[in-house]
């Protein structure tokens, strides 16, 4: 089991996510201990290499949030690659990655987020 940091995401909004009372109005990673600015090689192409920061932190869960309008794609073998490793993969719409981000945060297991916040 991890000790958590609990971090709560509170609004969200095309091109606008509210975490821990902080507004960001770009891409973000919610790591265990911060949130940083996340940026891909691809703009709507999600690669390995663009969730490298995100899997140093060992998840137990990944989150991936692909946009207001779910316009970033998530290839199907990018998500048998991180399942492989024994992540648990949830790839949808930003708003309902927000959900099931904040139901499983406090759990007890390592999640990281990873949400597009525009298109």
């Amino acid at each position: 089991m991890y000790l958590l940091d609990v971090t709560r995401i509170s609004r969200y909004e095309f091109g606008k996510i509210v975490i821990d009372g902080e507004s960001y109005g770009s891409d973000v990673l919610i790591l265990r201990n911060r949130v940083v600015r996340w940026q891909r090689r691809e703009s709507h192409m999600l690669r390995i290499e663009d969730l490298s920061e995100a899997l140093e932190q060992g998840p137990d869960d990944l989150i991936i949030g692909t946009g207001y309008d779910g316009m970033m794609e998530v290839p199907s073998n990018l998500v048998g690659e991180l399942r492989s490793r024994g992540i648990s993969v949830d790839a949808c719409r930003t708003r309902e990655a927000v959900g099931a981000y904040n139901q499983l945060v406090g759990k007890g297991r390592n999640i990281v987020a990873a949400l597009h916040l525009t298109c």
